[in-house]
């Protein structure tokens, strides 16, 4: 770290040295102006003085040769200041990484975005993978400073410390982490790891209830934002600014033994998608949203504020299917029996399509397929990947490529992101967080049908990362 820090200090000086240089040799080309004697002979360069003579520079008067100087003196700053900056430009590659090495996150987009040559030499810190070196007891001794493990970067991003103790990450999106912590009720925050800004959200006050992901509106305030939940197997739930606790929907009808495991929120639509073990999908339609205007903490308690309480009608549960949902008539053959076995489902919209992402997370199975199907071997962590198609029947059909895009499923909020020109990154990819024993940033292959670790040495992993511009990240507070 020194030695990039001197490599950075002394391209400073050089450049420092150039820039003074080319004024020098500016200078030594400006006309001199010689100031005379009463008897018209040169006495001595810029302003010599001589015989009591009332002009200093020649034919120039001496308040007149005061503003001229101060003028040449700020234009010369000017210049070196632009000089300056456009000669950084011009800073080897080599030398701009080496900078680039010693800058934390924040500082790092910031410097990509400097200009064109720095933003080609400094890969993106996307995709990325949130990681923590630390082990689950020391998650209630001390707040876990998690990393952002960058696949194109190959560097990891410190990152500000969870403020929470005890904290499990339950969701993330545009830069920011949902936390949930258990006390004496559950508590959740909302936190920035770039900023270290972190918003509380209401309690949740229902007994034994649980929540498995947490989805919220991108952009969120203290005094201004929305998240919606999967609280037990069959029920959602939703919080706002505005409210002092969660508003718990009734229970949906599902199928016999179905239970919600994945939600995305979808910002143009403003509204939540809901899918279920069995491939069955529900939206969440959110209320309007309004500004609170008293700030909750985490002591606040919902007795404080009933006048808060959100209403769980204003918000409305909806399939996405006129007609019951059946897999047998929902996914054409074999897949109407794949979804039965493939226990880790996922949903993503890709180039504005909804797909659902499903894994086989057993062991290597040979399924018997009805009807006279013979026989399908599902690998260990297989990946199927199928569009929906409004209208048609069966409205779900398993598609082979992404068009290039590549989709990133998890705990966070299902994200794809075009490939192309991304190091590290391949198009038509679905790049995943799990595995036995610890979770890892995994990539599926369409085209091979193989998952490798998208990182080299693996990184115990808890989700992925994106920034609001784009750009992922996965993160870890293992």
């Amino acid at each position: 770290m020194t030695s990039s820090i001197n490599t950075a200090l002394i391209s400073s000086m050089l450049l420092d040295q150039a820039c003074e240089s080319r004024f020098d040799c500016e200078e030594r080309h400006q006309p001199k102006y010689h100031a005379r004697t009463s008897q018209g002979t040169p006495d001595a360069a810029h302003g010599g003085r001589g015989g009591g003579s009332d002009l200093g520079l020649a034919g120039v008067p001496s308040h007149r040769r005061s503003t001229s100087s101060s003028e040449f003196h700020l234009r010369r700053h000017h210049f070196q200041m632009s000089s300056w900056f456009g000669r950084w430009q011009e800073l080897p590659p080599e030398l701009v990484c080496r900078i680039g090495d010693n800058l934390d996150l924040k500082c790092y987009v910031s410097a990509r975005g400097a200009c064109t040559a720095w933003r080609s030499a400094l890969a993106p810190p996307s995709p990325s993978l949130l990681a923590a070196p630390v082990d689950a007891h020391r998650l209630r001794r001390s707040p876990p400073s998690p990393s952002a493990a960058s696949i194109a970067a190959h560097r990891a991003f410190e990152l500000k410390a969870i403020p929470t103790r005890g904290a499990q990450c339950v969701g993330s999106s545009n830069g920011w982490l949902a936390l949930s912590a258990y006390y004496d009720e559950h508590i959740f925050s909302l936190f920035n790891p770039i900023t270290g800004t972190e918003i509380m959200v209401p309690p949740l006050v229902c007994g034994s209830k649980w929540m498995s992901k947490l989805v919220f509106a991108p952009n969120p305030a203290r005094d201004d934002f929305a998240a919606a939940a999967i609280c037990d197997m069959d029920t959602l739930a939703y919080a706002t600014a505005e409210a002092r606790r969660w508003a718990i929907l009734d229970p949906v009808c599902l199928a016999a033994g179905d239970k919600f495991v994945d939600l995305v929120y979808h910002e143009k639509e403003g509204r939540v998608y809901c899918l279920t073990s069995y491939g069955d999908v529900h939206t969440l339609r959110l209320p309007e949203r309004r500004r609170r205007q008293e700030s909750i903490t985490p002591s606040s308690s919902p007795a404080e504020h009933p006048a808060a309480d959100l209403n769980a009608s204003s918000a409305t549960v909806e399939p996405l299917l006129p007609l019951p949902f059946d897999p047998a008539t929902g996914f054409p053959p074999p897949y109407n029996t794949l979804s039965g076995f493939t226990s880790a489902k996922n949903l993503v919209f890709c180039q504005g399509n909804l797909h659902q992402i499903w894994r086989n997370t057993s062991c290597t199975v040979t399924l018997r397929l009805p009807a006279g199907g013979g026989h399908r071997r599902v690998a260990e962590n297989q990946v199927f990947v199928l569009r929906y198609y409004p209208g048609r029947q069966p409205c779900w059909d398993a598609v082979t490529d992404l068009g290039g895009y590549s989709v990133f499923v998890g705990r966070n909020n299902a994200v794809s992101m075009y490939a192309q020109g991304v190091p590290g990154l391949k198009g038509n990819c679905v790049c995943w967080i799990g595995g036995r024993g610890r979770d890892l940033g995994m990539v599926f292959d369409m085209a091979t049908g193989r998952s490798t670790p998208c990182l080299l040495p693996a990184v115990a992993s808890c989700c992925w990362f994106m920034s609001r511009n784009g750009e992922v990240a996965i993160v870890s507070l293992y």
